[in-house]
């Protein structure tokens, strides 16, 4: 029944005005149980939910009780397995065969179920049959393909070593296997772990330099189906009870509290997802952060200490060994005080706070940049670098690269580390992180705020020089209005101006060419609930609604809280790897109805109510068995809006909308909701892709690039900084200086900015071994001898080096560490550097591909003015420069590279 309309009926006088709102009234009553679920709670071009299903086209999810969900649901891609497929060959499992975006391409025609491929490593191979598109390749089809490697292995015989495309070299030695990817199973794109996918290496069995490898095609047991039905098997009366007028709505939280249990491991942590089996920082912190602390505080705990080695967080996962070039590690702070917040215990306050303030003391000397205010290290969860940088970027330039939502991380978990500091009456340390959030804050600001676009730009990137990717980040753009790093103007342009597509928020956007969904061309569970709680805050009604219909539908047509989907397609395959029963989708699925439509906030000694429910779900809707500390509640609230008219507890009104922490026993709370008080416009647009990046090279004097299909604009900058404009693949250059291209399509997209080239720059160059007296160690085979620089080995190094005129320098060193592949694993190297006995950074040396010794690459740049004269460079291990290992912190170097600008 409308209240609204009934308090409007008491209020009039006047008779006919009285029976006509009395009738109004009766008839909402009588009409709005029967015809609600004919009603769509939101519909856009991709799909409608309903109180009751959900509708995409043909496929229907219904909840036929609040336990028991059906769905038709099948794969777009169940049915289809087109004959012409996208490969590229890979040695030691790189992208190196050749230029990106440029692949083999065939269309397959078997004879008797088998096909033959001939190809040259390094030679692109064309044989499309366009009139074959539309039938799909017989299934069970035998595919060899057959490569020929004899001029790699002639070069090798001859030169010792193999160079590729793009100028790097392989030593002979260093050849451990060439793979095949591709882009549909059983390939796959993953380059870095081909050698785990089951027939994706080739082999030369006889020894004629021609590899091999078969694999079996559209095999009926690869097919991606659903089960058709969810029937709920385990008890989940101990948790929250959830109850409304929307079948739908409690059938899935209800789906989403099973798979938590599911989720726990016989030793009481977290585990990620169906196929991932234990425990990851930025995993299980961000499902901390959105449900799992008040949901499982016990299990949450157990978790987070499991994730701390040496009285600091782990940072376990990300690019070329982890730490330092991946640094999120830090939003264990903010899952740490989230616990603390539900549970308020000590104990853990005291031991959280000494592990993070350890961990950021680390970040402040290896990843803090003192210029910019910002932190260093790659994008918060974006962790496989590809789907999100440009392929130019090593890891070192990955390290140096400044991102929205590691730096959001980073502002938050010093507030944390202030905010625990202050309970525990440390005030020094409550003004210095105070201070050095706001620094952060103030970079976020300063640097990646898009005043144009009207949210933050994606990171800050570059070498010597850094510009700005214009590309929205959904994660990061919600934790800085979450975290409050936005004001409250631009916190509600973030979330009307930020692109989202028919099926949700995708991670970033517009999307990088020529690579497969996952972060790239794929929208999470978790960041649109993210987004959700943001949008939730900021005010906007319509991008509320649109995070619940983006959660919804996956959830009830898939029957599980999937890990990721494709942005284009709104299905689960065709993402690079994908789970069921994710910990973070399940959690943020969770974090809909607890902490965006009843609002529940943890304070210190306080749980607030803000919610938010959008217009076309109001109703009545029941929380029941809630548990806070000492407190069993039950939640009863009605209406719609994000203002409350009337907050009871136990029949009493109060003026605050919380409950006290030292409260105990049984409770009931009444919630009357008042209206919406919200915005309701976001950006709806399609999915887009940006043009690849340009590739340059210098030739006497001239800029030149390779020619970008469908593109005939191209900027070019120098030092950062657009400076022309032309149409032509080439420029003329004059100015020394760092110059990139970027490409810009019709629609105004520009790629990324091409690696950048250095043009009339002054060069010196110290090789190391002259400055050390232990030389051994030294790589056998490299030209000039490497140098072992680890724990024991050269732990420091000083180095005079002459300036002949005051200037701005960049000092780098040419190193290599095989110690691990490029994606996993936690070896990266890193060293403390000072000039003239001041500390001026550090070097990171970081993982360049498993036993590859002769893959060389070059430390991130230090970059300052230097006098003219003498002065003494020094590279020191110091106790800040543990890596994630602490064992192997090892890498050889060659040479220091000093560089005038």
């Amino acid at each position: 029944m409308n209240i609204n309309l009934l308090v409007e009926f008491f209020k009039v006088k006047n008779m006919y005005w009285k029976i006509k709102i009395l009738i109004v009234v009766i008839t909402i009553g009588f009409t709005s149980r029967s015809e609600v679920k004919a009603q769509a709670i939101y519909k856009s071009n991709a799909f409608s939910i309903f109180a009751d299903k959900v509708v995409q086209g043909n496929f229907t999810a219904t909840a036929i009780s609040s336990t028991e969900l059906n769905s038709n649901y099948r794969s777009q891609e169940a049915d289809k397995y087109s004959p012409t497929m996208q490969f590229k060959f890979s040695i030691n499992c790189r992208d190196n065969e050749m230029l990106a975006g440029k692949d083999h391409k065939i269309t397959l025609q078997p004879i008797g179920g088998k096909c033959i491929t001939e190809i040259k490593f390094g030679q692109q191979y064309l044989s499309l049959q366009p009139a074959l598109e539309q039938q799909n390749l017989p299934e069970n089809t035998q595919w060899t393909i057959k490569l020929d490697m004899r001029e790699v292995f002639d070069t090798f015989r001859n030169k010792g070593y193999f160079t590729f495309y793009n100028g790097e070299r392989l030593n002979k030695d260093d050849f451990k296997g060439v793979y095949v990817a591709g882009n549909k199973a059983p390939l796959s794109w993953d380059f870095s772990n081909l050698y785990g996918k089951e027939g994706a290496q080739l082999l030369d069995n006889d020894g004629d330099g021609v590899f091999e490898t078969t694999f079996i095609l559209n095999k009926q047991k690869d097919k991606k189906e659903l089960a058709t039905l969810r029937r709920l098997k385990k008890e989940t009366s101990a948790y929250p009870i959830y109850k409304s007028d929307f079948p739908m709505s409690d059938a899935i939280c209800n789906m989403a509290i099973e798979e938590m249990i599911q989720a726990v491991e016989p030793d009481s942590t977290f585990r990620t997802g169906k196929e991932w089996a234990g425990v990851w920082t930025r995993d299980i912190s961000y499902s901390i952060i959105l449900s799992m602390a008040y949901l499982q505080p016990q299990v949450a705990k157990y978790s987070l200490l499991k994730k701390v080695k040496n009285n600091r967080i782990i940072q376990d996962t990300g690019t070329g060994g982890a730490y330092p070039v991946s640094t999120d590690r830090m939003i264990w702070a903010v899952a740490a005080w989230e616990l603390y917040k539900v549970t308020g215990d000590n104990d853990w306050l005291k031991q959280s706070y000494q592990i993070v303030k350890n961990s950021i003391q680390d970040d402040i000397k290896n990843a803090y940049n003192p210029i910019t205010g910002m932190v260093k290290g790659e994008s918060s969860f974006l962790d496989w670098r590809e789907q999100t940088y440009p392929r130019w970027m090593q890891p070192a330039d990955i390290y140096e690269s400044e991102c929205l939502g590691t730096n959001a991380v980073h502002y938050q978990a010093n507030i944390v580390l202030s905010e625990m500091a202050e309970l525990l009456q440390d005030k020094e340390t409550v003004r210095k992180h105070r201070g050095i959030a706001q620094k952060i804050k103030k970079g976020i600001n300063q640097y990646l705020w898009l005043d144009n676009k009207g949210y933050y730009a994606q990171y800050m990137y570059g070498r010597n020089y850094k510009s700005v990717s214009p590309r929205s980040e959904a994660l990061g753009g919600a934790l800085c209005v979450l975290f409050g790093v936005s004001n409250k103007k631009q916190s509600e342009i973030i979330i009307r101006k930020t692109p989202q597509t028919d099926f949700g928020i995708p991670c970033i956007y517009p999307q990088i060419p020529g690579i497969p969904p996952y972060h790239n061309n794929a929208i999470w569970p978790f960041v649109q609930s993210y987004w959700a709680l943001a949008s939730a805050k900021s005010g906007n009604e319509q991008s509320v609604l649109q995070s619940i219909a983006a959660i919804y539908r996956p959830s009830a047509l898939f029957l599980t809280n999937k890990e990721n989907f494709v942005a284009e397609t709104g299905d689960f395959a065709g993402t690079q790897i994908n789970s069921d029963n994710m910990l973070w989708s399940l959690s943020g699925n969770l974090a809909l109805v607890h902490k965006v439509l009843f609002g529940i906030e943890f304070e210190t000694d306080k749980l607030r109510f803000h919610p938010f429910v959008p217009q076309t779900i109001a109703g009545n809707r029941t929380l029941s068995n809630f548990k806070y500390r000492n407190v069993l509640l039950n939640i009863q609230m009605e209406g719609y809006g994000n203002g409350i008219k009337c907050f009871e507890l136990d029949g009493k009104v109060l003026k605050k909308f919380e409950i006290p922490a030292v409260l105990s026993g049984k409770h009931t709370v009444k919630i009357t909701l008042n209206g919406l008080h919200s915005t309701n416009k976001t950006e709806q647009v399609s999915n887009a892709f940006s043009p690849e990046t340009p590739v340059i090279i210098l030739e006497n004097g001239q800029l030149k690039w390779n020619t970008i299909e469908g593109i005939n604009t191209y900027q070019i900058y120098r030092n950062g900084k657009k400076t022309a404009q032309v149409s032509t693949n080439s420029s003329n250059i004059v100015q020394a200086g760092e110059y990139q291209v970027a490409a810009v399509n019709s629609a105004g997209i520009t790629s990324f900015l091409s690696e950048p080239v250095l043009f009339d720059s002054n060069i010196e160059e110290y090789f190391v071994k002259e400055y050390v007296e232990n030389k051994i160690g030294t790589i056998s085979g490299q030209p000039n001898g490497f140098i072992e620089i680890s724990k024991t080995q050269n732990s420091l190094i000083n180095i005079p080096i002459q300036v002949k005129k005051d200037g701005r320098y960049s000092i780098s060193i040419r190193y290599v560490n095989g110690n691990g592949p490029v994606n996993t694993e936690n070896k990266c190297a890193l060293r403390s550097v000072y000039i003239d006995k001041k500390r001026t950074g550090i070097f990171v040396f970081p993982q360049r591909g498993k036993d590859e010794w002769s893959n060389i690459g070059f430390t991130n740049p230090i970059v300052l003015p230097l006098k003219k004269g003498e002065h003494i460079v020094s590279i020191r291990f110091e106790p800040e420069n543990e890596n994630m290992n602490g064992e192997i912190n090892q890498a050889f170097v060659q040479k220091l590279i000093i560089q005038e600008f």
